[in-house]
């Protein structure tokens, strides 16, 4: 039927999520450019060094490293990089740091520090399923993003008032379907 070709698709090689040290919190790896686990740990040490002095802060920052676009932006003790072919957007890169860096302050209630994402590793680990598959990128949209790791997370015999109307219709077709089905 449709096939998508690859070269016309934008795709992300990897997301970083790098304490202020240059440590893991939670990375993805959509390429084979780093077929070790090694070859990983060097590429964002490279990545952490070179970006440590700039002030990305306010806005996301563009750097290019070992034939691949970085964009990157802290948040106090957190340092956030999307990489990219040489080839890739710039704009659609910048894209999705800007919504998973959106999603993680949203879902960290603005309180973007390294303990705070380690206490919801979960929730970041199912936004980086959510933004990204294989290197193709499926949404940028924070409040998207942000309610489907909340359907993915979410009880369902939580009450009812604790719950979105999108998980609670969810429940009810779950309860209904369980009806139907006995």
């Amino acid at each position: 039927m449709f096939e998508i070709e690859m070269e016309s698709c934008p795709s992300v090689k990897c997301i970083l999520l790098l304490d202020s040290e240059g440590n893991r919190v939670a990375v993805k790896y959509y390429s084979d450019d780093w077929p070790t686990n090694s070859s990983k740990l060097a590429f964002e040490k490279t990545v952490f060094t070179k970006t440590l002095k700039s002030n990305a802060r306010v806005e996301a920052d563009i750097s290019l490293f070992e034939n691949n676009i970085v964009i990157y932006k802290f948040a106090q003790d957190l340092h956030f990089f999307v990489a990219g072919g040489d080839d890739e957007n710039e704009l659609i890169l910048a894209t999705v740091l800007q919504g998973f860096f959106d999603v993680v302050a949203l879902l960290l209630r603005n309180n973007v520090d390294k303990r705070e994402a380690l206490e919801n590793l979960d929730l970041i680990l199912l936004c980086l399923d959510e933004i990204v598959d294989g290197g193709i990128i499926l949404e940028t949209d924070a409040s998207v993003i942000a309610g489907k790791v909340a359907t993915h997370t979410m009880d369902a015999d939580a009450p009812l008032s604790e719950q979105t109307i999108t998980q609670a219709w969810a429940t009810a077709r779950e309860h209904l379907t369980r009806t139907l089905l006995n």
